[in-house]
């Protein structure tokens, strides 16, 4: 490296430094604290930017409510396949990851280059595909990345609908979707990323009780009675538990988003890889020791807190998922809240109150497709299928290609390709090109024809507006037996 080039990029990692440190939420946010006695402890709770809380937010997002669908897709897919794809799945997810932090620095560096400022500006996913390929290909990231951040907060008022019926049956899951839809609309009022310090932290510890929970539940439960593990089966089930575990390992679509809350984002590269090997230990022996005591009875039991018998355990297991899943309700909604201002000329507001207020808009459509389609389970994975693979998995791997296509942009790259490829460009775009066609024909292909399949069959059976999905029926009362003469 010559020693021009070195020191643009020391000019340009100094550059982070100083103008990513949280200027705008110090002014926002932080006004007064010094005269406040709880200040300091108010700060340490609420503004987060460390390497740590972007590793707590990634694990924390990542396993969320599909932590409970898991066993179900084992039970479609069988055991060795699902955990080799949840491997597979894991370490490609973490590739593409790294792929989006790489483009967010390059974008970043080129307009810190330019002295645009973006205090009071977040930068998003869409906004870094158009200032590196133009507008077209912001178009495609906005449309993939909002439709399946929209239809992940939808499954996440499913999840906690379904969860909450296990605890308290006497209101339908529909009706609980209404409760907690209005529940979760109080998270306009958190500002951003910045702000999920403590939240990020109590979730992950959430979803570790509950995987740790299932996975002893169960082996303490021990095997159903005559318990049969027949999967694979049939090519669409094959496919749509594929496809949900290819939508486990896709929650990155808010990486843009956690990298500019933090302080030094250039530090993110490897944060996901790192948080998808904890998911692992969560992910691996919970959906394993659901699907060896029950089996086959997993086919017709997409969430497997119904199987596992009632317990104080449980019960504790359930409201955690549920506190959780409004954590990650907040964090698929953030983006969409940020886009939302932006189309409306708010988003620079200073205003915390009047931010809250526009944002309600967006809660609405949320709360109305998770009561027109409450199917938890086969939903996961046709959102997987057509939104997932295209938001996290293609789109990154080609916006990489197409960014450092010429040698001129390839030499001048704001970071070179990882030791773990010998800093080779061609072996880069090997891989780049292998998941673009592995997820295009397996992930969209083959797993958007299975899920769809499965998700029609579950509007034939249930219909639209659902009142209580996969609800146990209920045995009619017992007659009065009749008074002897």
């Amino acid at each position: 490296m010559t020693p021009a080039k070195r020191s643009t990029e020391e000019a340009m990692v100094s550059s982070f430094n100083q103008t990513i440190e949280p200027e705008e939420y110090r002014e926002q946010e932080q006004g007064g604290e010094e005269d406040e006695p709880f200040g300091g402890f108010k700060s340490f709770l609420w503004h987060g930017g460390s390497v740590y809380d972007a590793w707590f937010s990634c694990a924390s997002n990542q396993v969320a409510q599909v932590l409970l669908t898991l066993p179900y897709s084992f039970s479609q897919l069988g055991m060795v396949s699902g955990i080799i794809l949840q491997i597979f799945y894991g370490i490609v997810g973490s590739w593409t990851a790294y792929l989006i932090s790489v483009l967010y620095i390059e974008y970043r560096g080129r307009k810190e280059k330019e002295n645009v400022s973006f205090k009071n500006h977040v930068i998003q996913w869409f906004e870094v595909l158009d200032g590196l390929l133009g507008p077209y290909w912001k178009a495609v990231g906005l449309a993939f990345n909002c439709t399946f951040l929209l239809f992940g907060t939808v499954i996440q008022l499913i999840a906690c609908a379904s969860n909450i019926y296990y605890i308290n049956d006497k209101l339908d899951k529909r009706t609980w979707t209404y409760i907690f839809g209005a529940c979760c609309a109080t998270t306009v009022f958190i500002p951003s990323f910045h702000n999920y310090r403590i939240w990020s932290f109590l979730g992950l510890g959430m979803t570790t009780y509950t995987a740790w929970y299932l996975t002893v539940a169960a082996l303490a439960h021990g095997q159903v009675e005559g318990v049969k593990h027949s999967a694979p089966t049939e090519l669409v089930l094959y496919f749509t538990g594929a496809t949900n575990i290819l939508y486990t390992f896709g929650g990155h679509a808010v990486t843009v988003e956690i990298m500019h809350a933090m302080w030094k984002p250039q530090k993110f590269k490897y944060i996901y890889l790192v948080a998808t090997l904890y998911v692992f230990t969560l992910t691996l022996p919970s959906a394993a020791a659901v699907y060896w005591a029950f089996g086959d009875q997993l086919l017709t039991h997409s969430n497997a807190f119904s199987l596992l018998p009632r317990s104080r355990w449980r019960d504790a297991g359930v409201i955690l998922m549920l506190i959780h899943q409004f954590i990650t309700f907040g964090f698929a909604c953030t983006p969409l809240y940020f886009v939302w201002e932006k189309v409306i000329g708010m988003h620079e507001t200073k205003s915390l109150f009047l931010r809250a207020i526009v944002r309600l808009p967006v809660v609405i459509p949320i709360w109305f497709l998770a009561i027109i389609f409450p199917f938890f389970g086969p939903i996961n994975s046709a959102v997987g299928a057509l939104l997932v693979s295209f938001t996290v998995y293609i789109i990154p791997s080609l916006a990489h290609m197409l960014t450092y296509r010429s040698s001129s942009a390839r030499h001048n790259a704001s970071e070179k390709p990882p030791a773990i490829v010998a800093r080779s460009w061609t072996i880069m775009y090997v891989i780049n090109t292998f998941i673009v066609v592995w997820v295009l024909v397996v992930g969209f292909g083959f797993g958007g024809w299975a899920s769809m399949a499965n998700f029609i069959k579950q509007v034939d059976t249930f219909g639209l507006f659902a009142k209580c999905y996969q609800c146990p029926s209920k045995a009619p009362p017992t007659p009065a037996a009749a008074a002897p003469h």
